[in-house]
Order: C-alpha cells, then structure tokens, then sequence
C-alpha cells in the first residue's frame, strides 16, 4: 500500500470522479431494516416455520452475518450472502429451500427503494455535468433501479467485478472505466479504512464524507479532505 501522507486537495489534477454508494448518498441501515421487515412479512406468509423460528429482524440479520463465516467465498457478494442465509433458514426449519430465490426478490427489491441525503443529488449533478462519475461500491444497489444511472459513467459492483474495496484492483478499474489513471481521480466515499485507506492504496485523491464528525484513525495516512456533505467537495472542486 502507498503510505505517503496525503496533502491538500489538488482540485486541478482531478479528471473523474468515483464514489460509493450506501452511507454516501443514502443511510444504508434505514433501508436494510425496512427490507428485512418486508422479507419477514413474506416468510409468514409463505413459509409459516421459517418466519416463527427466524422471522424476527434481529436474527434474519444473525443469521445473515453466520453466512459470513460459513461462506467465505462469498464475501463479495451481498446478494449471494442474503440469500443462501434464507436458503439455510427455510431449510433448517423444515420449509422448502427453493423459496429463497422468491423471498430474495422480495427483499432486494426492497433494498433498491432508496431516500437519498438531501445533498446528494445536487452533488451529483453537479459533478456528472464537468466530470465522468463512477460508482464504486461493495454494496448490492443498482443505480439504475434506484433511478440515478443518468449520473454516473459507469458503475462498479465488489459482486460483478470479484474483489471489493480497499483492494486497489477494483479501484483502478473505477479509473479505467473513467478513461483516466488512478491519479487524476477523486474517490468521494464515508468510510474510512474501505473507502479512503483504499483509495489512498490505489494512489487516488480522497474526499472522506464524514456527516457524523468521527475521529480519524487511521494516522499517519491522511483523506486530502475531510467534507460533512457532498456540496463541500463540489465547492472545493470548483
């Protein structure tokens, strides 16, 4: 990894930008617990057993974090990982494991009705109308679903490309699917060690979004800045 320190933002080397997607544009866990919830709703009606064993929210998600350890190879993909933890639900409780593929639907669509900060469309138009903008995240989002695709020049999955932040792989194909090298990018993203330590590896500048004003720890590396909301990068930018 490059473990230079990180100066000031240099807003004139910065020819594309890439950013992630959940907890930068939108909170994350609101939409997970509203996604559970409707998945819950799903197994008490079509798989009664499951729902009466697993059905509260607190052990879907105990039993989607297990999936962690039982599926290892799985780890790059939230999708995989939801739903082989309601594969093996259905089946430990007696239910027909073929319903996982019906009750995953059930749940990502749900997962895909976001509400964004209210800085982050204007941000995004901001940026998308001077530079090419680039998703880059390890979540399982679409954002064409969600209705932002118009935005972005392309969009990076850890689930379609293999590997996941802060692997430095999956930052440089950000960059090439900019049509820039990974120097003249600005990677925009909240957390601290997936999004900018490994950006900062890739040899990217960083904005860290940071709303919730937490102490950086990951000294001596050092984001190029450190914004509470999108429009301060534009700013900054312009």
């Amino acid at each position: 990894m490059n473990t230079t320190l990180a100066t000031a933002l240099d807003a004139g080397r910065v020819r594309a930008i890439t950013i992630d997607l959940d907890d930068t544009l939108w909170p994350i866990w609101p939409i997970i617990a509203r996604a559970e919830a409707v998945l819950g709703a799903w197994l008490r009606e079509h798989a009664p057993a499951t729902a009466a064993q697993w059905g509260d929210p607190a052990k879907l998600r105990e039993v989607r974090n297990q999936m962690h350890v039982l599926r290892p190879d799985l780890a790059h993909d939230l999708s995989a990982l939801r739903r082989e933890s309601i594969r093996l639900m259905l089946t430990q409780s007696g239910d027909d494991p073929a319903l996982a593929e019906s009750a995953f639907d059930i749940f990502f669509a749900e997962r895909q009705r976001v509400e964004l900060f209210e800085d982050a469309l204007p941000a995004l138009e901001w940026l998308a109308a001077r530079y090419p903008v680039v998703a880059l995240s390890n979540g399982n989002a679409n954002v064409h679903t969600v209705g932002l695709g118009a935005h972005f020049r392309a969009a990076l999955s850890a689930y379609e490309f293999g590997v996941g932040k802060p692997d430095a792989r999956i930052f440089h194909a950000a960059a090439s699917a900019a049509g820039v090298s990974a120097v003249e990018v600005l990677h925009i993203g909240d957390d601290a060690a997936l999004d900018v330590v490994g950006a900062l590896g890739a040899g990217m500048q960083v904005a860290w979004l940071n709303r919730e004003g937490h102490a950086w720890e990951h000294a001596p590396l050092q984001p190029h800045t450190t914004v509470s909301d999108l429009m301060a990068v534009c700013r900054q930018l312009g």
